[in-house]
């Protein structure tokens, strides 16, 4: 997503990033910013007048937890996705080994980075360079690092932290490479930054029917909470 496509929309102190769904220009992406207020009726409504404006037919919100649906729900969003939503309070760390060697992203290893995230990610989730740029910067701070076997990247991942709480983003592991513990490598690389940094928590979701990653996580030191999270849209009028 170029950066002028991203639009931060404010209202008084509430804030919300706005741009297009994965690089659609239909289909507008509505994410309340993790720093920020709850997001009232009216303002959800107001993000709908602005990106029917820019001439968007749909919205797709980030995954919300209950206390942040109500507002759009109240404003016409449906359920789009249910998501289990796991948290590790970051003591003790868990250990991974894997054969790959865990580094640092660079721009060179984009294309393989969108390789595997396309291998991994049914085509609703899947990342394109707007998504990715997108997922970067969800947060106020981010580590992209990749995993790397013979050359090739073969799984990545991007943590996020903002104030004294931890996201892990997005974790992708090529299929080819599962079972070697590179995911769980990438995972407890992000674990151990978050804690460098103090961060007190560590949050992350994945759709309600992905065992293998909810095994992983589990296993990891993740517990899952009672409650999930949730995926919203709705159609934007005359557009829709």
């Amino acid at each position: 997503m170029a950066a002028a496509d991203v639009d931060v929309f404010r209202w008084g102190r509430e804030r919300a990033r706005t741009g297009p769904w994965r690089g659609d220009r239909q289909v507008a992406h509505l994410a309340p910013l993790p720093e920020g207020p709850a997001l009232s009726v009216d303002f959800v409504r107001r993000c709908l007048e602005h990106l029917a404006a820019r001439g968007f037919s749909r919205v797709v919100t980030s995954a919300l937890s209950p206390d942040e649906q109500r507002s759009f729900l109240a404003a016409g969003f449906a359920v789009e996705e249910q998501l289990h939503l796991l948290a590790h309070d970051l003591h003790p760390l868990p250990r991974a080994d894997t054969a790959a060697t865990v580094r640092r992203a660079r721009a060179v290893d984009r294309p393989g980075v969108l390789v595997v995230d396309s291998a991994s990610f049914q085509p609703f989730w899947r990342l394109d360079e707007a998504g990715l740029d997108d997922a970067i910067r969800a947060t106020p701070k981010a580590r992209f690092r990749v995993a790397e076997l013979g050359g090739e990247v073969v799984g990545y991942a991007i943590t996020g932290r903002s104030g004294r709480r931890g996201y892990l983003q997005r974790l992708g592991v090529h299929p080819v490479h599962r079972h070697a513990g590179t995911g769980s490598a990438l995972v407890v690389d992000g674990l151990a930054w978050l804690r460098r940094w103090r961060a007190e928590v560590a949050v992350v979701n994945t759709q309600n029917g992905n065992t293998g990653a909810l095994y992983v996580y589990e296993r990891l030191g993740f517990r899952r909470l009672p409650h999930g999270l949730s995926v919203l849209s709705t159609g934007l009028g005359d557009n829709s």
